[in-house]
């Protein structure tokens, strides 16, 4: 077999994995959109739920701004966290064994199941703490899920940085604080800000971990950090096993998707609007 036959079978290869994936994922989201357009209107979007049992009729706007601020919580708790690990891993650290022991912990935290979390978050939060089931408990046990994966591309980003910036700013004896604060920040922040909003769509549609730390059935739109919430993965999990209404959950699944999607198109036209600058 020539080289020309193997690159072509390669092209074939992954041609057709492209279309396949593409097709079921475009036959998912259009799937729900028609099964759940038909639900959505405007009481369904701006009312609470309603009927008996309780979200079998009215609407889920408690449990679009319940996710939404949980999300927040989330990605402002695991940012600030991911940040600065990555950076002192990157820019300070220079101990070869605590390097690699930081990268086992990080990528271990990685692979522990949410719902793992879900029950840490409980432990510890919720019970230890006495956050009880709240949007503080939720979005900080949704933020640990999520720091993973910001740290892991926060630090590739700057270990792809031109390192002539930083060998010249070290050069003229500016720290490091600055070195990053002011000219690799500015450079990369783009970038960062495109990562944490992938987080943020991973965050907004995750159930298990706040089961047990902040999602309840029915509940306002929280005041405070310490009130319980609504979610919209949680109120669909409800809607479907307790079987109280297909066509609610339907609705439900819909705008969580539209809400999905929204947190992974920003990413796109944050890259757009860079490469237009």
């Amino acid at each position: 077999m020539n080289r020309y036959v193997k690159d072509l079978l390669l092209k074939l290869w992954c041609g057709i994995s492209g279309i396949m994936v593409l097709s079921t994922l475009s036959f998912i989201i259009i799937y729900i959109f028609m099964k759940g357009f038909s639900s959505i209107n405007l009481d369904f979007i701006i009312g609470a739920p309603k009927g008996v049992p309780i979200g079998s009729e009215g609407g889920i706007y408690p449990a679009i701004i319940g996710s939404v601020y949980l999300m927040i919580i989330a990605c402002v708790f695991a940012t600030v966290l991911a940040i600065s690990t990555a950076v002192y891993l990157e820019l300070y650290c220079k101990n070869e064994k605590l390097l690699k022991i930081m990268h086992l912990v990080i990528h271990c935290t990685a692979g522990i199941p949410s719902i793992i979390l879900g029950m840490f978050g409980y432990t510890f939060l919720v019970l230890r703490l006495g956050l009880g089931r709240s949007l503080m408990a939720g979005g900080i046990t949704l933020g640990i899920m999520i720091f993973p994966f910001i740290e892991i591309r926060v630090e590739k980003i700057l270990n792809e940085m031109d390192k002539n910036i930083v060998y010249a700013s070290y050069a003229l004896g500016l720290p490091k604080s600055y070195t990053f604060l002011k000219l690799l920040l500015p450079i990369y922040k783009r970038d960062i800000i495109s990562t944490v909003l992938l987080a943020g769509g991973f965050a907004i549609g995750a159930a298990a971990p706040i089961i047990l730390t902040a999602a309840v059935m029915y509940a306002p739109v929280p005041r405070t950090v310490l009130a319980p919430v609504m979610a919209l993965p949680y109120h669909l999990y409800i809607l479907i096993g307790e079987g109280i209404s297909v066509e609610n959950a339907y609705g439900t699944a819909f705008v969580l998707i539209v809400l999905l999607l929204t947190m992974n198109i920003l990413p796109i036209l944050n890259s757009l609007s860079r490469g237009g600058e």
